[in-house]
């Protein structure tokens, strides 16, 4: 009776090992994503790459926009993505994000995750068409426009983000410049020193933003 009873427990036990290894594990949810925009930008510029990530597949609901006051400094800009980011996170669950900017937006997640601990917190920061190391047309601007007087080449600002190493940390970066980008002058300006700096075709300031080389080229990154 006792030998029975054991070879009962012993074939249930199989089969419900057989049973849960039939059973696909929950795939893992890929990091939530954070868009930045740029100077004098806005959130909805997004709105065609954010399509196309969801139309590949990407969870919607971990697609978020920052959007900020882009008069402020890109210390302040920082500082307000860091509990953004953080905010995002608690959400999820999630470790990590990774964090698509164009333009200015390039500078203040730089200097988030520079100075603001985000070298724990991104995995992935993505940079496009961004001043990394300055732009011409900012020459243009009043100095009394904080955030356009950082994107001048040699400002006080660049100089302390850029020095050391301008890619810290785990994150992986990624850049994309266009040669045909007016607005970020010289264009090579948004590569950096240890980052995988991508030369797209000929496009506009702004539309690198929507054009389908670069959505295509975020969307391998991002993986």
């Amino acid at each position: 009776m006792k030998r029975s009873f054991a070879l009962l427990c012993g074939l249930a036990l199989a089969a419900s090992l057989s049973l849960a290894s039939a059973v696909p594990a929950a795939a893992a949810q890929p990091a939530p994503i954070i868009f930045v925009h740029g100077f004098a930008g806005k959130g909805e510029q997004w709105s065609t790459m954010r399509a196309s990530l969801v139309e590949s597949g990407y969870p919607a609901d971990r697609l978020h926009v920052f959007s900020y006051d882009w008069l402020r400094s890109n210390r302040t800009i920082a500082d307000r993505l860091s509990a953004y980011t953080d905010d995002v996170r608690g959400r999820h669950g999630a470790d990590r994000v990774h964090l698509v900017s164009h333009s200015m937006g390039g500078l203040s997640t730089r200097w988030y995750i520079k100075h603001l601990g985000g070298d724990r917190t991104v995995d992935q920061w993505i940079s496009i068409g961004g001043p990394n190391n300055g732009t011409d047309i900012a020459n243009l601007c009043t100095s009394l426009i904080t955030p356009c007087a950082e994107m001048r080449h040699g400002s006080h600002f660049l100089t302390e983000l850029n020095s050391g190493d301008p890619t810290p940390g785990p994150v992986g970066y990624t850049t994309f410049r266009s040669p045909c980008d007016l607005v970020i002058s010289p264009y090579d300006s948004t590569s950096l020193d240890g980052a995988n700096n991508i030369r797209t075709g000929c496009v506009e300031h702004i539309s690198l933003m929507w054009n389908s080389e670069v959505i295509d080229g975020v969307r391998a990154t991002l993986g």
